[in-house]
């Protein structure tokens, strides 16, 4: 059983804070996510987005893409819709060769307003979550016919952020649906990663593997901060270096034989935490949890 081991460049330059890093040159995020061990990285808001020039640019590092997010808005228009503004990136995808398209409700999130604490992340109706979700499907069975999988990311400051959300969610939503485990957002949420593993098992198709400092969650509660300001005082960092147990979640993983990507998707403010540093940080505890529990 196999498993590559990628990363996000959200730890050199941030896509919802773009003064995160704005000013780290895309070379530099490729040439240290190369020399920290990763062999793929998803795209990131500096990346171009022809296939050609993308190409050639990730050659020059030996790496691959590994994915790229798409922000919906299935809350306010039609699978039809939808599955016409996501052709671009879904061709984008394909021609680079990915097989997992990174999927997220957006319409209403919060997650980019600084302005706007976690506590007034949004919440919808069980009917409207129905609708919603038959709606991902109807997308999602698009994007297989055109041979990606989609997987939907819970993420916080959006309608698919607890684990309640992610249960009526997923029983809602039909099997060309795949879930995004991302570790980091579910212990945000209050939820378990490794039970979430557990109980999703083979729907599972695509990982983001970030750790949690607890003291800076318990920080962001008490304050009733922002999801951004949550990241500048540093809520996430690498596997290993919070408090998530990532043997437990890759054990679970392990069980209906995972064989994807795990990405290092860590988001920090890099002026206080160097992403090189992190990244190989990142890498060194990812790569022995996945052989310790036999992924790799």
């Amino acid at each position: 059983m196999t498993v590559k081991l990628g990363t996000n460049p959200i730890a050199w330059s941030n896509d919802d804070l773009e003064s995160l890093g704005g000013e780290t040159p895309l070379e530099t995020c490729l040439r240290e996510a190369r020399a920290a061990g990763f062999v793929g990285i998803e795209m990131g808001n500096k990346f171009p987005r022809d296939a050609a020039t993308l190409g050639a640019l990730l050659k020059d590092f030996d790496l691959s893409l590994v994915s790229g997010w798409y922000s919906s808005h299935l809350l306010t228009r039609d699978a039809e819709a939808e599955i016409e503004a996501l052709a671009p990136h879904m061709a984008l995808l394909k021609e680079m060769g990915c097989d997992q398209l990174i999927f997220a409700e957006t319409s209403n999130a919060i997650h980019g307003r600084q302005e706007v604490p976690l506590s007034q992340s949004p919440s919808i109706g069980a009917a409207e979550m129905e609708t919603f979700a038959r709606r991902v499907t109807e997308v999602a069975e698009h994007v297989r016919a055109a041979g990606l999988q989609l997987a939907y990311h819970h993420h916080a400051g959006t309608v698919v952020e607890t684990g309640v959300e992610i249960e009526a969610f997923m029983a809602a939503a039909g099997d060309a649906v795949g879930l995004l485990l991302d570790t980091g957002h579910a212990v945000l949420a209050g939820a378990d990663p490794a039970a979430i593993a557990r109980r999703y098992g083979p729907r599972i198709t695509h990982v983001h593997c970030k750790d949690l400092r607890a003291d800076v969650r318990d920080q962001v509660r008490a304050q009733n901060m922002s999801f951004l300001d949550a990241v500048i005082a540093g809520i996430f960092t690498v596997p290993g270096d919070g408090c998530i147990d990532f043997a437990a979640v890759l054990d679970a993983l392990s069980e209906p034989r995972y064989q994807g990507w795990l990405v290092v998707e860590a988001e920090q403010d890099p002026k206080k935490a160097n992403p090189g540093i992190y990244a190989a940080m990142g890498h060194q505890n990812l790569a022995r949890f996945a052989a310790e529990a036999g992924l790799a």
